[in-house]
C-alpha cells in the first residue's frame, strides 16, 4: 500500500476515537466531500489498515469482574507445541488476548472472568490441562488507569 497521507492519518485518528461517526460528519471534519471520504475509508479497510469496528464494553456491567494476566511457559520451544497451545487457547472464550513473547515466559494471556472462583475453575479445568503447558504465573489486575485502543499513528 502507498504511504499514508495527512488526510488518511486524520481519518484513522477520528475513526479510532469514534467509529460510529457518519460518513457525512467524517467528510466535514477532514474537509472533503462524502464520496471521496468514503472511497478513502474503503481503501483503508481493503488494505487491512482498518481491521474491524467494535463496541467497547464495560466488563463490570456485564458481570465480568476479574481481569488477569497469565504468564505461560511451554514444555518445549518448538512449532508443534506452540501450535498445540494456540489451537487450545483459541477455544477458550475467556482468553481475550494472547501474545507470544521473548524472555522468561513464552506467552502472556489476558483472561477475563466473572469472579475468582470462576477464574480458578477455568485455570484448573482448561488452561492447566493443555498438555504442552509447563508452568503459569497469574497476576490479578487490581485496577486499570489506562486502556487505550487508539494507536499513535506516526
Amino acid at each position: 500500500m502507498k504511504a499514508l497521507d495527512q488526510i488518511d492519518r486524520k481519518i484513522l485518528d477520528i475513526l479510532q476515537s469514534n467509529a460510529k461517526i457518519t460518513n457525512a460528519q467524517l467528510a466535514q471534519e477532514i474537509g472533503l466531500s462524502p464520496a471521496p471520504t468514503l472511497e478513502r475509508v474503503k481503501k483503508l479497510e481493503n488494505s487491512g489498515i482498518i481491521k474491524s469496528y467494535h463496541a467497547k464494553l464495560n466488563p463490570e456491567t456485564v458481570g465480568l469482574g476479574v481481569n488477569t494476566f497469565v504468564m505461560v511457559s511451554l514444555k518445549g520451544h518448538n512449532k508443534e507445541n506452540i501450535d498445540k497451545f494456540v489451537s487450545s487457547i483459541e477455544k477458550i472464550d475467556e482468553i481475550i488476548e494472547c501474545h507470544h513473547l521473548t524472555g522468561s515466559s513464552d506467552f502472556i494471556l489476558r483472561i477475563i472472568s466473572q469472579d475468582i472462583s470462576t477464574y480458578q475453575k477455568l485455570m484448573l479445568e482448561k488452561v492447566s490441562n493443555i498438555n504442552v503447558v509447563d508452568s503459569m504465573q497469574s497476576m490479578v489486575i487490581l485496577s486499570t488507569f489506562k486502556d487505550s485502543k487508539i494507536l499513535p499513528i506516526p
